[in-house]
């Protein structure tokens, strides 16, 4: 199968090969409804060392940066309570955490996670982390830019590998919302 986007030599639908996907995501795309069908959702192998973004379209082809997007995850904190959300927002931004994300979760500080309580409470792998599979209740904040692309790359939950998705698939995944100014 050719990938829409990029160049790769292993792009499969990810309903196909859910064996390669760690278990929240692969338990995400077995139960994966909405508007856009599951096949659309691509899996693409690629090499777990060259997973982060500035080193995967430096391999993969500079074109890719536009396609792609990242997911950190953040917490909000307000009066000793603690509240971890998940933002995706294209590769060429950053998050807006000290305006959009704080305002959002109604939160007095926010600030991204640390490493070890991101990938403890995702069950991702640091660098792979997706919106596809999160723990049920996250907040999912997602940029408008990320849905009116065509297509995304995303990581896929480990550093082996992305899934490739439609842009207005990730208005319905479970808590999202879709926030303009989110990347900046």
């Amino acid at each position: 199968m050719r990938a829409p986007i990029g160049d790769f030599d292993d792009a499969r639908p990810a309903p196909d090969c859910l064996e390669l996907l760690i278990a929240p995501v692969a338990d995400a795309v077995r139960a994966w409804s909405g508007d856009v069908p599951a096949e659309q959702l691509i899996y693409v192998d690629t090499d777990p060392e060259i997973a982060d973004t500035a080193a995967f379209v430096e391999h993969y082809g500079a074109e890719l940066l536009d396609a792609s997007a990242n997911c950190v995850v953040v917490v909000g904190k307000r009066g000793g309570e603690s509240t971890l959300a998940a933002c995706v927002v294209l590769a060429g931004t950053r998050v807006d955490v000290n305006g959009v994300v704080r305002g959002q979760l109604g939160a007095r500080k926010a600030s991204f996670a640390p490493m070890d309580t991101a990938v403890g409470e995702s069950g991702m792998e640091y660098g792979g982390i997706t919106p596809i599979g999160l723990p049920a209740g996250w907040p999912l904040l997602v940029d408008a830019a990320v849905v009116d692309a065509d297509w995304v790359l995303i990581g896929s939950g480990s550093r082996r590998g992305k899934l490739i998705v439609p842009g207005k698939a990730f208005a319905g995944l479970p808590g999202a919302v879709v926030l303009d100014g989110l990347g900046v």
